[in-house]
């Protein structure tokens, strides 16, 4: 959980390149670390890093599901992740961020969409 204070944390999250490129895909909905591998072009290494950085400052969840690790944003209610994700989405439409999801939109991730203890993820696998 990020709490204000921890807000040195937090910019320091979002100041990496590659870490703002995998919350702009995990903005569409769960993924499996090589699902986000696969659309941002990158080592699976250096993806699991940054994905283990996300989470390990609380922006990120994961769970398991049989060999595969599936990473989301987290559920908490956070003003100011929610404000910072609002101011970045005019970069998220354009450039490499806009590449990265046109490859997502390539690649069948539906085994991001697995059961939770409380049901599937938003119905989307309904």
């Amino acid at each position: 959980m990020l709490y204000p204070m921890d807000c040195v944390s937090f910019y320091k999250c979002l100041a990496e390149e590659s870490r703002l490129r995998i919350l702009n895909l995990l903005r569409q909905g769960p993924l499996c670390v090589c699902h986000v591998q696969e659309a941002l072009e990158m080592p699976q290494s250096k993806v699991s890093k940054q994905l283990s950085y996300l989470k390990k400052h609380g922006l990120l969840e994961s769970r398991r599901y049989n060999n595969w690790t599936i990473y989301e944003i987290a559920a908490a209610d956070n003003a100011l992740f929610a404000a910072n994700m609002r101011e970045l989405e005019a970069i998220f439409s354009e450039g490499e961020y806009a590449a990265d999801l046109q490859r997502l939109s390539k690649l069948d991730t539906s085994i991001a969409c697995v059961p939770r203890e409380a049901g599937c993820c938003d119905g989307a696998c309904d």
